[in-house]
């Protein structure tokens, strides 16, 4: 089982819109895939039309394998099954932080009940919190969207430095340039920029701004589903290729 986190401790970055269509892009390609939506705002739940189950709070999220397990949901896609969110996960940090090895217990969790998909994609809140530790410590990949601008590259830089300070293996970071406009000097002056001071923290996947991206919301699906032959599509088709790259490296 892979852990793959979609982090980023800022909003508005195309953060879901990565998760969906890299879990359905794992599923195609024959894993058994849980795609695990941590954010309150259930933006991914909503995206595969999946209702939230009300009686997952956070106590059985951690502490209740068994209403964990009964808590996921299939979608609409062969081999991809969604644990949907609901409002009572804006509370984990609280609950967290009353737990003994309180930075592990989401891992544990997970293993508990997901240990039969191949792959767990995480749809994780922007914020750094006790939440994130325990993102940072589950995940064996965490994938951060990076618009290049300024307020983005501050963010990221934020992030690194979290890392160092709490000596987690920056390793494990693989962020990508999301939402690129490639017309505008300033996104290509700070994605070579950033390339530079991070070179080996960044893949080489670039995925644009695109309208057929923000029809996510509007067709409930991922994008491959409504747009298989948009730029979008193939981007995140290569944004696939080059993690799974990265995974299967490291078996």
């Amino acid at each position: 089982m892979k852990i793959i986190a979609c982090y980023s401790n800022k909003g508005g970055v195309g953060k879901t819109a990565t998760s969906v269509n890299l879990a359905y892009a794992f599923a195609k390609d024959g894993n058994t895939v849980l795609l695990c939506d941590l954010d309150p705002q259930g933006a991914s739940s909503f995206y595969l039309r999946v209702k939230p189950s009300k009686k997952l709070t956070e106590a059985t999220f951690f502490e209740d394998v068994e209403r964990f397990t009964k808590s996921i949901r299939a979608s609409d896609f062969d081999g991809l099954d969604v644990l949907p969110a609901n409002m009572t996960f804006r509370d984990f940090d609280v609950f967290l932080s009353r737990m003994r090895n309180k930075r592990s217990r989401l891992k544990k969790a997970l293993v508990g009940a997901g240990s039969d998909y191949d792959v767990i994609i995480l749809d994780c809140p922007p914020n750094l919190s006790t939440l994130s530790e325990n993102i940072f410590k589950a995940a064996d990949q965490i994938v951060v969207p990076v618009i290049p601008t300024t307020l983005s590259e501050r963010t990221f830089d934020q992030l690194v430095g979290f890392f160092e300070q709490k000596k987690l293996p920056r390793k494990k970071i693989k962020a990508f340039f999301s939402m690129v406009q490639q017309r505008k000097s300033l996104h290509q002056e700070t994605m070579e920029s950033m390339r530079k001071q991070y070179r080996k923290r960044f893949l080489q996947t670039v995925i644009p701004f695109a309208a057929d991206i923000e029809r996510m919301g509007q067709n409930r699906a991922p994008i491959s589903i409504y747009a298989p032959r948009s730029q979008a599509c193939a981007a995140y088709q290569a944004l696939f290729d080059e993690l799974e790259d990265v995974l299967v490296s490291k078996r």
